[in-house]
């Protein structure tokens, strides 16, 4: 079973199994909400040599039961990357091991490369879901470049979209699309336009802000606009509306699980808008310790998940806790979006911990000021006693040997 974008490495990878292992190849597609063609991918493998070819339709799967838990998280690597690729691999994962014992094979390939992250995702998925299966990663075995790649498709007349002009490699799903390779291997260099697919620039983005008012059930996104729809399709609307105001490009310094630096850009439109809105819904409901220790849990949340560590006992319990945190969280959040900058512009929930008889400085305050001395002389009671204590007098320093003597 090969994991089959349609991409370079796999794409080679069909005509080198053969040739290099002697193993039939079938390629399983997985629809995870990428903008292409996918019955001409599952023809592409064919015409690849794949001695048969599945496309499964995955996108409800991926949203609801990968990217909800990780949105309720909050999860964003390095504070900054929304886990789009890395969230996708154990469901592509998934599928693979489902089609495998369909089959009744006895390996699994995928087209990662030794220096990345994503074989460290379908390897540890495929060990968690059937240790039984191989795993074989031709790319770690070839030794080929890039441009290698691309001249040895080309002589196995297969197609790829690679050039040596346009090396780059992407990956897409509904949660985001990533890009590396060519130009964006040196961190010095701004990234050329050519490299974003889903955003426009900034400055070129409408003069008029574009609100956006996003409905949540118990942490879900549930309306667009007042519109209700599936959660995959509301993610892949804001994607066009967060993606024309040039919402969501993210230029990232990341640190990989193999231990080497590596420069990503990704397109992340309505990850970006969805998270920050969760995040100010939240804002307004949870408590401060529990948005405090949340906190920590999510830091925790997205390295396991970018450490290929789904299946794992840690995110079924961390899942748990955030989950029971989710249980108020429903309102309403209106974002403005504006030439690349999403910023919150309005709050509302049944649950909202806001009082504005307690918070305000006009009339109806309620708020009992004279109660606050009290507070503060309990409250600062350590603190105070610390001070009052005299610190120890330090041990006199001995002479230097040579003043002895």
């Amino acid at each position: 079973m090969l994991a089959y974008s349609g991409g370079l490495d796999t794409s080679v990878a069909i005509p080198w199994l053969r040739e290099a292992k002697g193993l039939d190849v079938v390629a399983v597609t997985v629809d995870v909400g990428q903008p292409v063609d996918l019955e001409q991918v599952r023809r592409k493998a064919l015409a690849s040599g794949a001695v048969a070819a599945y496309v499964a339709d995955a996108r409800r799967e991926f949203a609801e039961e990968f990217i909800l838990p990780a949105l309720r998280a909050n999860a964003q690597y390095e504070g900054v990357y929304p886990l789009s690729t890395a969230l996708a691999r154990p469901l592509i994962a998934k599928h693979l091991v489902s089609v495998a014992r369909q089959e009744g094979a006895t390996r699994i390939a995928h087209g990662c490369t030794g220096k990345g992250n994503d074989q460290v995702r379908f390897d540890l998925a495929t060990a968690s879901l059937a240790p039984e299966l191989a795993v074989i990663a031709p790319a770690r075995e070839w030794g080929m470049t890039r441009e290698e790649e691309v001249a040895y498709a080309q002589r196995c007349g297969v197609s790829v979209n690679a050039t040596r002009s346009s090396p780059y490699s992407t990956d897409e799903n509904l949660w985001g699309r990533s890009a590396e390779c060519g130009v964006l291997e040196d961190p010095a260099v701004e990234p050329p336009e050519e490299v974003y697919g889903w955003t426009r620039a900034p400055a070129e983005a409408p003069e008029t802000p574009t609100y956006v008012t996003i409905e949540f059930d118990q942490g879900k996104p549930t309306a667009l606009n007042g519109e209700r729809a599936p959660l995959h399709g509301l993610i892949a609307r804001l994607n066009e509306i967060a993606g024309a105001n040039g919402i969501g490009r993210i230029d990232h310094l990341e640190s990989r699980v193999v231990g080497i630096k590596s420069r990503e850009v990704y397109e992340c439109p309505a990850a970006t808008v969805l998270i920050a809105a969760h995040q100010a819904l939240e804002a307004l409901v949870l408590p401060r310790d529990v948005l405090d220790f949340k906190r920590t849990v999510e830091l925790r949340y997205a390295q396991l998940v970018y450490d290929g560590l789904w299946f794992t006992p840690l995110r079924s319990a961390l899942d748990a806790f955030v989950r029971s945190t989710q249980e108020r969280i429903s309102g309403e959040i209106t974002m403005k979006l504006f030439k690349g900058s999403s910023r919150v512009a309005g709050r509302r929930s049944p649950y909202s911990l806001y009082a504005a008889a307690l918070a305000t400085y006009s009339a109806g305050d309620r708020f009992r000021q004279e109660m606050a001395e009290g507070f503060i002389y309990v409250w600062g009671l350590p603190a105070r006693t610390w001070a009052g204590l005299s610190p120890p007098t330090p041990a006199k320093a001995a002479a230097p040997r040579e003043l002895l003597s």
